[in-house]
């Protein structure tokens, strides 16, 4: 990517140099001197900024809204934006024109150099080199060889933004699902005080040892230091995503719940279209045809010149790694399309426990006003019935994550 557009800089320099032309001098006035100046923190950058979009609250994010809190805000994706439009910018035309007068120029110098003997001179060679340098981004240009190369510049800078919002959208489904440990170590905390409670006044009247009751405590100090680590963990991913969102780092940053995967959005997954969407859209497939399609030029290119040995395995060794590509790459798809239907039975089940521990906690409560169940019993069935609550929600996060992924993979062709 950085090769061709330093290329074509080079070559506009180059040609500005020898010649006194400047093919970029138009579209370089008036550029600012930052990004900052042209483009303030909350404008709209990216291709879906158009949309419309509701801010969230200082200090909350949704998940509606990180797509657009990124393309608006990221830095990276701004930069990213610019490099685009400079290259959507050129005009290929001029361009064309530029280069003709100045290899016209270049051929001038040179026959002047040639009638005054100085054809084997050194800088004789210099010109030539420019010349054939030139007439190299000439033919480029009148062929559309760079025009497609620098779509697929454009088409590689377009993935590469797609790729931080699904990082970040990635990122916020992975807080909440550190959330959901952190509520779960509470509960664990919780219980184990009640326990230890119970096991101090144990250990006085002498029924437990005191090595039993070091070993509880021991493991109430290693709970506590595994949640405080977990938190640790919260803070940092959230200072992360409040940077890929262009918000303040505080790593207090408060996230909403995400949609649920209806049914009727399931049964729309369509795996052999969707596919056929997905390698489409790739950027990593049209890559790989690209790199495939460039050792074929080579190839042929070469022609009887073909070493025997290159002509008998290199040729065909591009064409297996190009299909190797495509091979692994519907794999992956199918993968993922498996593992969402698999999510969706995962949270049926999930769905049947929690409704099977609030049975019990009904009867245990029943048990508990007549006197027939101890608190802490009691206490540990109420508990047993949040800890399901909290993983029919997991196995929610857990569907709309593999849902979400699929839907990227199927309309942007990103399947990581």
């Amino acid at each position: 990517m950085n090769r061709k557009i330093i290329a074509l800089a080079l070559t506009a320099a180059l040609t500005a140099g020898l010649c006194g032309i400047s093919v970029f001098a138009e579209q370089a006035e008036g550029v600012p001197q930052t990004l900052a100046e042209t483009v303030p923190a909350d404008s709209p950058a990216g291709p879906d900024n158009g949309a419309d979009y509701t801010p969230d609250p200082v200090g909350q994010a949704s998940f509606s809204a990180v797509e657009q809190r990124i393309r608006r805000n990221n830095l990276q994706a701004l930069a990213l934006d610019m490099q685009i439009a400079a290259l959507e910018s050129i005009d290929y035309e001029d361009y064309l024109e530029d280069l003709r007068r100045g290899l016209n120029q270049l051929a001038g110098v040179q026959w002047m150099m040639l009638d005054m003997g100085q054809g084997s001179s050194y800088s004789y060679a210099q010109l030539d080199q420019s010349y054939t340098a030139l007439r190299a981004q000439f033919d480029a240009i009148r062929d559309g060889d760079l025009q497609k190369d620098n779509a697929g510049v454009i088409r590689q800078l377009e993935n590469v933004k797609d790729q931080l919002v699904m990082g970040g959208e990635t990122m916020y489904l992975a807080i909440l699902s550190m959330e959901s440990q952190e509520d779960s170590l509470e509960r664990q905390l919780t219980a184990l005080d009640r326990t230890l409670k119970e096991l101090r006044l144990r250990h006085e009247l002498g029924h437990i040892s005191t090595l039993q009751l070091k070993e509880a405590e021991a493991g109430r100090s290693a709970l506590v230091s595994g949640l405080e680590t977990l938190r640790m963990n919260l803070r940092v991913y959230k200072t992360q995503l409040e940077v890929l969102m262009g918000a303040e780092q505080t790593g207090s940053i408060r996230l909403g719940g995400v949609p649920q995967v209806t049914q009727a959005q399931l049964s729309a997954m369509d795996l052999e279209k969707d596919l056929a969407s997905a390698k489409e859209a790739s950027y990593e497939l049209f890559d790989a045809h690209k790199t495939y399609k460039d050792t074929q030029d080579a190839y042929h290119g070469l022609g009887a010149q073909t070493p025997m040995l290159d002509a008998e395995y290199g040729w065909p060794a591009a064409q297996y790694t190009y299909n190797n590509a495509v091979q692994n790459y519907e794999l992956k798809f199918r993968t993922l399309y498996a593992q969402v239907k698999d999510y969706k039975q995962v949270l049926e089940a999930a769905k049947v426990t929690l409704s099977s521990k609030e049975d019990a906690y009904a009867a245990a409560d029943l048990k508990y006003q007549q006197g027939n169940l101890s608190k802490n019993a009691f206490l540990s069935a109420a508990e047993e019935v949040v800890a399901a609550e909290e993983a029919v929600r997991s196995a929610e996060n857990d569907l709309f994550t593999a849902y979400n992924s699929y839907c990227w993979a199927a309309e942007s062709g990103i399947l990581n």
